[in-house]
C-alpha cells in the first residue's frame, strides 16, 4: 500500500519513501504493425505494482536537461526535457516512463511529429506498460508542451488502462493553436520548431540508430494545407471522444499557442470529470514548482491510486491572477466555471481621434464606453514582412518581445478602480485594404500612470509587453458556429 499523510490544507498525499530507483534503459516496447518503440523505465524497488506517468515525445528520452539554477527541483541526472523528474515520482509510488516516439531518438521508423499514428502508437505503449508485473494497471500521462499535446491524441482513442491526462500547456487543434493562428502561417515558430530545435534531436546521433530519422515531408504539408481539413482534424483533440478524467493546465503567457487549446479542452471535452488551472511564468518553472507539484501528485494519487486526495472537493477551476507586472507568482484563487458566470461583459468602442497615424504619444484614438455618434476613418500603411503577414502570425513574435510599434492604437480613460479582465475577448472592427488579403493582429496592453507598457512574464522568461493577443486574415473572417 502507499505510504499517505494529512498536511494543514492537504487531505492525503502519497508522501516519499526510501527506495532504490531501478533504471531500464532501451525497452522495446511492441506496436501493432510490428515496429519497435523504445523507451527508458524508471521505478522503485517497492514490493507493490505502481503506477505509472507516462511521457511520449521526440526530444531523445537519453538526452539530459540542464534546468535553470533556480528551478524548485535540484538538477540530478535523470532529468529530461518538459517532462516529469523520477527522482521526485518513484519514492511517492509511481514508475515514470519516457518514450521516444517514432523515427526520434533511438526508435526507428519515418518521424511524423504530432500525427495520429503516435496516437495509435501511445495507445499501444498504455496498453503493453499496463500488463508489466511491476505496473498496478494504471497509467496517466503528465507533461509539458508536446508531452500535453500528445496526451489528447493518446485519450482520442481511449486505451483501456489510461485513467487520467493532466496536459500541462498543451495546444489541442494543431492547426488554430500551432500551424495557422487565425488562418495566418506560423512560419516563425514551425520553422524554428521544426529546422532548428526538432532537427537538434532528429539529427546527429540519433540517424546512427535511424537512417529515416528527419526524412518527412512536415514542412512542405503544413503549407500546403493552408485550409482547416482532415488532414488537421486526424491530428487534433476530438472532444467528444475525451472520457479520461483531464485537469487541462494552461498559461496565460501562452496566448499565441497552448493557452487556447487547455481551455477548449476544459470547456468541451466529453469527460464527467474536468479541471482547469491557469497559472503565468515560464513554460518550466510552475511545472518544477512545489505547488505545481502538489497538484500534479493529487490529481494522480486520486485517479490512479484511488486515495481521497481532496482535490475533486474543490471547485473546478483554479486561477493566478495578474494584478500587475510582478516577476514572482500571483496568488490563485477558485471558480466554479469557465468563462465566469459573474462576468461583467463590457463593450468598448473604436473611436478614431485622427486621420492619419501617429503623434507624440502614439494614439490614434480613444476606446469609448459609448458609441460614436458620427462614423470615422482612419488609414495606415500596412506592417512589413518583419513584424505581420508570414512572420506576424508566429508565436515568436510575442514570446520573444516587442518588435517595433506599428498600425494603430486606441486607449481607454485612466482606470478609477481596479478592473480584472478575465475571459473571452472579441474585437468586431470593419476594415478594407488595397491588398487581395489581410492579416490583422490585435494586442491588449496594460499602460501605467507613465504611459509606460506593464509587463508580465513570458514563458521564456522574458518580459511581455501585452496582456494577451489576437489575430485572423480577412480571407477566414467566416464565423464557424460550432465555434463560436
Amino acid at each position: 500500500m502507499a505510504t499517505t499523510s494529512s498536511r494543514r490544507g492537504l487531505k492525503r498525499v502519497s508522501q516519499p519513501r526510501k527506495c532504490k530507483l531501478i533504471i531500464e534503459k532501451d525497452v522495446q516496447i511492441p506496436l501493432r504493425d510490428g515496429t519497435i518503440l523504445y523507451a527508458d523505465v524508471f521505478r522503485p524497488n517497492f514490493r507493490e505494482r505502481v503506477p505509472v506517468i507516462l511521457n511520449t515525445g521526440p526530444y531523445q528520452k537519453d538526452k539530459l536537461w540542464r534546468p535553470p539554477a533556480d528551478l524548485e527541483e535540484d538538477a540530478n541526472p535523470y532529468m529530461n526535457w518538459e517532462t516529469v523528474n523520477p527522482l521526485w515520482w518513484c519514492p511517492r509510488g509511481y514508475a515514470c516512463v519516457r518514450v521516444d516516439v517514432r523515427g526520434a531518438g533511438k526508435s526507428p521508423g519515418k518521424s511524423d511529429p504530432s500525427s495520429y499514428q503516435e496516437g495509435l502508437d501511445a495507445y499501444d505503449a498504455i496498453e503493453w506498460i499496463a500488463k508489466r508485473d511491476w505496473c498496478s494497471g494504471n497509467v496517466g500521462m503528465l507533461g509539458i508542451s508536446y508531452h500535453a499535446s500528445s496526451q489528447w491524441r493518446a485519450a482520442n482513442l481511449q486505451p483501456p488502462s489510461l485513467k487520467a491526462i493532466m496536459p500541462w500547456e498543451g495546444r489541442a487543434d494543431q492547426y488554430r493553436d500551432q500551424a495557422y493562428h487565425g488562418g495566418i502561417f506560423a512560419l516563425g515558430f514551425i520553422g524554428n520548431w521544426w529546422l532548428t530545435h526538432t532537427a537538434h534531436h532528429l539529427l546527429g546521433k540519433p540517424r546512427s540508430y535511424n537512417p529515416d530519422a528527419f526524412h518527412n515531408d512536415m514542412m512542405w504539408q503544413f503549407m500546403r494545407n493552408d485550409l482547416d481539413s482532415e488532414y488537421w482534424r486526424l491530428s487534433s483533440a476530438r472532444w467528444d471522444r475525451i472520457k479520461v478524467p483531464v485537469y487541462s493546465v494552461g498559461n496565460w503567457g501562452g496566448f499565441s499557442m497552448h493557452l487556447r487549446g487547455n481551455t477548449e479542452g476544459f470547456m468541451h471535452a466529453a469527460a464527467k470529470h474536468k479541471k482547469l488551472r491557469i497559472h503565468t511564468g515560464t513554460h518550466f518553472h510552475p511545472f518544477h514548482a512545489e505547488e505545481g507539484r502538489m497538484d500534479q501528485l493529487r490529481w494522480f494519487d486520486y485517479w490512479l491510486k484511488d486515495i481521497d486526495t481532496g482535490i475533486m472537493d474543490e471547485p473546478p477551476v483554479k486561477l493566478e491572477i495578474r494584478t500587475g507586472g510582478s516577476k514572482k507568482a500571483y496568488p490563485f484563487r477558485f471558480e466554479n466555471e469557465w468563462p465566469l458566470k459573474r462576468t461583467k461583459w463590457t463593450k468598448l468602442y473604436l473611436k478614431p481621434e485622427r486621420r492619419q497615424p501617429g503623434g507624440p504619444d502614439e494614439v490614434e484614438g480613444s476606446l469609448a464606453k459609448s458609441a460614436p455618434k458620427v462614423s470615422a476613418k482612419l488609414a495606415y500603411s500596412a506592417s512589413g514582412v518583419t513584424t505581420a503577414g508570414v512572420a506576424g502570425g508566429s508565436s515568436l513574435a510575442t514570446t520573444h518581445g516587442n518588435v517595433g510599434r506599428t498600425g494603430v492604437s486606441f486607449v481607454t480613460p485612466p482606470m478609477v478602480e481596479d478592473t480584472e479582465v478575465t475571459g473571452p475577448l472579441v474585437l468586431n472592427v470593419w476594415v478594407s485594404s488595397t491588398s487581395e488579403d489581410m492579416d490583422i493582429f490585435v494586442t491588449i496592453r496594460n499602460i501605467d500612470r507613465n504611459d509606460h507598457d506593464v509587463c508580465e512574464v513570458g514563458q521564456h522568461g522574458q518580459p511581455i509587453p501585452c496582456v494577451t493577443k489576437g489575430w485572423l486574415r480577412a480571407s477566414h473572417r467566416k464565423l464557424d458556429p460550432q465555434k463560436s
